[in-house]
């Protein structure tokens, strides 16, 4: 399965990224490579906004799934809002030239210094996801001489039929605020000098491939509104969250005007303003890694390709037995043999996918797909492994857009006492 803007050239059965082959990429800046295709990343996040065009929604990208400045500055320029975990996200929001004012604040974990940060550069809102965080978003807010803008980010109770890692709106999970306690706390905030209460926030989980649990987490939020507007407490916009999944194996997906209808539907003559988190579905299939097969290790059970890329640069698999399709860059002829992809770092946990059928020899390039989202990001300088560079292809361009790291960056701030 190829992603959107890859395909095989019919005159070499080599892969083309948009309209730059991968091995002219593999030549130019080495490898491992995470690669990303504009055009796609640029359909995907148009493709939210003509679904949704009659609400207007702000899309707010989900930082954590690909924090590239490129990447940043080219949803930036398509008038992306921003959904960031940290103030170092807030950070590269801003290097990228990003609007604060479109930026929310998640995250279960905010410290004062990030707090002050956001207020400083006038962020839209926090998502508050306890009692103890909104004491604190208040006395940082009246300090300086503010009132800070948050909804709550309500934890539904609503299973999203994902990975246990992803799932994000059980009462189990970490995230947000319980159901029962949401009217309490929005009464609480509402007498609080430094609060300003403005919206209501769920996000279920990650990679979510049905419509109902969108469905029944917004009826949940929605009678809570109403419960609010009650008791005199008028919200201005419902956050819906993120989490729409990409294909990686095969996934049936409900069709994002079906998605675009449903939400609308719910949220038809109430005047309030619509809040989507895209992440993954934004860079997911844009991206893909390229690597280098170092070996062919044929063994009495399984047949191993290793690979100069690694768990380090793609912990996915490793952490969540994710799927990532697997193509070869150049397409042999010949009967294929079943592969685990491995990489050189010392655990048995490091593979990228397993029994793949392909016919490869030593020194062939690979393209692991669907790695634009939480590749480059989740990624580590485990057994003192440099991370890849970044390259993004525009049309017949390949722009280097992170350089590969060097040993030096990696000693850069550490001190010998001896």
């Amino acid at each position: 399965m190829l992603t959107p803007h890859l395909h095989r050239s019919t005159a070499t059965s080599e892969l083309v990224y948009e309209n730059v082959p991968l091995s002219d990429i593999a030549r130019q800046f080495g490898t491992p490579t995470y690669v990303y295709s504009r055009a796609a990343i640029v359909a995907n996040f148009r493709a939210y906004k003509s679904a949704f065009a009659a609400s207007k929604p702000l899309l707010c990208y989900a930082v954590k799934a690909n924090s590239t400045l490129s990447v940043l500055a080219l949803l930036a320029s398509e008038g992306a809002g921003f959904d960031i975990v940290s103030g170092g996200e807030l950070q590269r929001v801003i290097a990228a030239g990003g609007d604060a004012s479109k930026v929310i604040f998640s995250g279960v974990g905010k410290r004062t210094d990030e707090i002050a940060l956001a207020l400083a550069h006038h962020i839209h809102c926090f998502n508050v996801e306890s009692e103890a965080e909104l004491y604190r978003v208040n006395d940082v807010a009246i300090a300086q001489g503010k009132r800070a803008r948050i909804t709550f980010r309500i934890n539904p109770d609503v299973d999203a039929k994902t990975h246990p890692y992803i799932s994000t709106g059980l009462k189990s999970n970490k995230f947000g605020i319980a159901h029962l306690d949401a009217v309490r706390l929005y009464t609480l905030a509402a007498s609080m000098t430094g609060i300003e209460v403005h919206g209501i926030e769920c996000h279920i989980g990650s990679q979510i491939t049905e419509l109902s649990p969108y469905i029944d987490a917004l009826k949940r939020l929605l009678s809570l509104v109403d419960d609010l507007s009650a008791r005199g407490i008028q919200l201005h916009h419902l956050d819906i969250g993120g989490g729409r999944a990409i294909v990686y194996e095969g996934e049936t997906l409900v069709p994002m005007a079906d998605f675009a209808q449903a939400v609308e539907r719910e949220i038809a003559g109430r005047n309030l303003d619509l809040f989507i988190e895209p992440g993954r579905s934004i860079v997911g299939d844009a991206g893909l890694l390229l690597t280098r097969v170092e070996y062919l290790k044929p063994g009495e059970t399984k047949n191993f390709a290793l690979v100069d890329a690694a768990m380090n640069d793609l912990i996915r698999p490793t952490l969540y037995d994710a799927y990532h399709p697997v193509a070869a860059v150049l397409q042999r002829e010949g009967e294929a043999t079943l592969y685990d992809i491995v990489g050189p770092v010392c655990e048995s946990g490091d593979w990228l996918a397993k029994e793949r059928a392909l016919v490869l020899q030593q020194d062939d390039l690979l393209a692991v797909l669907c790695a634009g989202a939480y590749g480059m990001t989740m990624a580590s300088n485990y057994n003192t492994r440099t991370r890849p560079c970044e390259v993004m292809v525009d049309g017949d361009e390949a722009h280097l857009i992170r350089e590969r790291e060097r040993f030096e960056d990696l000693i850069a701030h550490e001190r010998i006492i001896v």
